[in-house]
């Protein structure tokens, strides 16, 4: 039996700063380092102090694993490497690798150049953070040392994202990350191994949600939005960069054609050449269709959406701009907020899941005021619309990813306490497995019970399970004990022939045989001589199995280990006998008792 402990750092029973600790086999990971976009202090990154109040983090940690770019996955990951101090490995996918960056950057450029934080990551740690990566691809068993190995599966959610199969010897734990299980227009369903995992740790975003059809969704979307600009309002739809955005482009240009609009539609300027950029070199992680389609016309490249210049904030008129980043909690999509909440003919359509804390997150709980950091007051008189384009899994996605992978405990983690709590009862009750919530700084232990497979050789296999006598029936109802040498190999066990694991350990094998010509004390008839040695035996060797034979030998069974103490060392010998002579009781007895010799 081994313990597996868990304990997030972030996104427990919250969702933001994903910062999961888990411990299992002796190796300690930590799955993603993210920051939480509704905070501005110290609770904007995780607690490593929790981890290591003295030294540095690398010898605490065996390694870190990103499961995609988001910023509340991997935006704190430049301030634990370059100023708390990791020096360790860092996974993540290829994709991931290439964006990753990037956003890190125009997130630390709104942070530091335009809020003057301090105390904040500079763009030449970004640099030195990603030279500590490695890269993985989608099913590659990566050996992060003797004993650790872990495996990346798709994901869906956005360009590059994964789930992790983590492995120390008989010990699994799988990371989600976070996934969709449905394929949408650039994206395709999440997949893994039916691996049957010691423990699932899964995001739970939409614990409590069924979302109606995508079809329904995009449908009340493309009406929206276009009932809005024919009345001349403007329609801000908050996206980070990649993701959502394409998703949604893609659904506006092919509306766009069909219906001959005109009206002018915007994505954050640059955004979209870098996005269109990496969809380009990352094609092999899109869908079947665009893969399908990509060498006649490459989906991305769109002919209704232009770039956007903040200038445009002031032009009159109806248009649609996709603006970063996707919760208004800073950034452009903040300001063109301000500019056009006021005016009761525009709308924001917020498209995804917002964090506790951010604008968005207050304006689709209803606030109609809106109080900024510099006491400035915004009125929102703008339409408010939520709709769900997230790629989070739903509860039924959820729940059929545990239908697949059959764990053996699940784990919840990035969601809300309250949705948490009626998820782990449908978890617990569907399936009949544990399920645990931890909160930030709260250890689960999972406590996992293991079947050591065991190999044996053939050749001992023929030798001891066919019947000495050719014209005896085996009995398959009766067991059949196997006499060999059991050896470890790592994580497996084999029995071998004995004469074989000598050969192979280089022992030599050595056979120890005697004779004796005692006359017995006592005249008695092999019987008597006989049941001497057994009372013998069996008051030396109470554990052992000591039987007699119909020829009249006794059988010691299996193997006794005999303890030889000598002047000069003391040794342990392997001993295994039958005694098929009177006199060799007496041997016996004086190999047994060599004080009274």
């Amino acid at each position: 039996m081994s313990d597996i402990k868990v304990t997030p750092l972030g996104a427990g029973q919250d969702v933001g700063r994903s910062c999961i600790l888990i411990s299992l086999g002796g190796k300690n990971i930590m799955l993603d380092c993210g920051m939480h976009m509704g905070y501005n202090d110290d609770r904007r990154f995780p607690d490593f102090t929790y981890i290591a109040r003295e030294g540095r983090l690398t010898e605490k940690i065996n390694c870190v694993i990103i499961s995609h770019f988001h910023l509340d996955h991997c935006g704190a990951l430049p301030y634990m490497t370059e100023m708390v101090g990791y020096d360790g490995p860092v996974y993540m996918t290829h994709p991931t690798k290439a964006i990753c960056p990037i956003l890190l950057e125009d997130y630390r450029k709104i942070t530091v150049e335009r809020k003057g934080e301090v105390n904040f990551f500079t763009s030449e740690m970004i640099k030195t953070c990603m030279k500590k990566v490695i890269t993985v691809n989608l099913h590659q068993v990566i050996q992060v040392d003797d004993d650790l190995e872990i495996k990346a599966y798709y994901a869906g959610h956005v360009l590059g994202a994964a789930m992790f199969q983590i492995r120390v010897g008989q010990s699994s734990v799988v990371y989600t990350g976070d996934y969709n299980m449905t394929p949408d227009r650039h994206l395709g369903a999440a997949w893994i191994d039916k691996c049957r995992p010691d423990l699932l740790i899964t995001e739970s975003t939409y614990a409590t949600t069924i979302r109606d059809s995508k079809r329904c969704r995009e449908r009340d979307f493309l009406k929206k939005v276009h009932c809005c600009v024919e009345k001349g309002g403007k329609v801000l739809i908050p996206v980070f960069a990649l993701g959502r955005a394409q998703e949604l482009c893609i659904l506006l240009e092919s509306y766009w054609d069909r219906m001959n609009l005109k009206v002018p539609i915007y994505f954050s300027l640059g955004l979209t050449e870098k996005a269109n950029h990496y969809y380009k070199l990352y094609i092999t992680w899109t869908s079947e269709k665009i893969k399908k389609t990509f060498v006649q016309r490459n989906m991305f490249e769109f002919k209704h959406i232009k770039p956007f210049d903040r200038a445009y904030i002031e032009n009159p008129g109806p248009m649609v701009v996709f603006a970063t980043p996707g919760m208004l909690h800073a950034g452009l999509s903040l300001q063109i907020f301000k500019r056009w909440a006021p005016n009761e003919n525009n709308m924001v359509i917020m498209p995804g899941y917002c964090v506790a804390g951010t604008v968005g997150h207050r304006i689709l709980n209803g606030a109609r005021k809106i109080e900024m950091e510099n006491k400035q007051i915004i009125e929102v008189k703008m339409a408010v619309e939520y709709m769900s384009f997230s790629a989070h899994a739903d509860a039924k996605g959820i729940m059929q990813l545990i239908s697949h992978c059959e764990p053996r405990n699940v784990l919840l983690v990035h969601g809300e306490g309250e949705k948490m709590v009626f998820l782990k009862n449908k978890i617990k009750q569907e399936f009949g497995v544990e399920c645990y919530m931890p909160e930030n700084g709260e250890t689960s232990v999972i406590k996992v019970k293991h079947n050591i497979p065991l190999d044996t050789s053939l050749n001992l296999l023929k030798r001891q399970l066919v019947p000495a006598d050719e014209s005896e029936e085996p009995d398959p109802k009766h067991l059949k004990i196997l006499h060999g040498a059991l050896q470890m190999r790592g994580s497996r066990m084999q029995l071998t022939e004995p004469s074989v694991a000598f050969r192979e350990l280089g022992l030599e094998e050595y056979e120890l045989r005697f004779t004796c010509d005692i006359t017995l004390e006592e005249e008695g008839s092999v019987s008597n001589t006989t049941d001497r040695i057994y009372r013998l035996l069996q008051r030396e060797f109470p554990k052992c199995s000591v039987q007699f034979s119909n020829d009249g030998s006794i059988n010691v069974g299996d193997s006794v280990i005999v303890k030889v103490s000598g002047e000069d060392d003391c040794k342990n010998i392997l001993v295994s006998w039958s005694h098929q002579d009177e006199d060799i009781g007496s041997h016996i007895q004086r190999v047994l008792r060599p004080e009274q010799s």
